[in-house]
């Protein structure tokens, strides 16, 4: 029997303690012990992006991140990002504008879009395109994704802070 690992770490703003093994992959974790099936596992290699999360700040593959290199972190996961049974603007923006056909890409390109506007609240289409080009969709062409960026970025300028 492998060591198990204790990794305490805040997942969508609620406090974590997880026993893993030192090889499980954060989104083995994520899906499979905590129940968190919004990240998808796409391709295991961190080239589709379907595995996005957000970790203290920064877009994270899940597929090729350590449960244990989380310990003390901060992760937010599409999951997340609904605060009170209230759809975030990327969200209602992504079901708005069309930005998404199958579905398998959107948790990363949702949580990987909340990242790019939380650094930069009005990107520019190229800003977006570049921002997501670590997120891959084989549905949309992408065009719908980005007005639906644009949109949200729209509106949450428009939100009083």
């Amino acid at each position: 029997m492998a060591n198990k690992h204790v990794v305490s770490f805040r997942l969508n703003g609620k406090e974590v303690d997880v026993a893993v093994e030192g090889r499980e992959l954060l989104i083995h974790t994520l899906r499979e012990r905590l129940l968190h099936t919004g990240p998808h596992i796409g391709c295991e290699t961190s080239h589709c992006g379907a595995c996005t999360v957000d970790m203290d700040g920064m877009s994270v593959k899940a597929c090729t991140l350590l449960t244990v290199q989380c310990d003390g972190s901060s992760l937010l996961t599409v999951e997340g990002l609904e605060q009170g049974g209230v759809l975030h603007a990327l969200q209602e923006a992504f079901h708005e504008q069309h930005g998404l056909q199958c579905g398998y890409c959107t948790p990363g390109m949702l949580t990987r879009a909340y990242r790019l506007l939380q650094e930069n609240p009005n990107p520019s289409e190229e800003e977006i395109r570049y921002w997501i080009s670590g997120n891959l969709c084989r549905c949309t062409g992408y065009q719908n994704i980005v007005k639906a960026v644009q949109a949200a970025a729209q509106k949450l300028a428009a939100q009083p802070a």
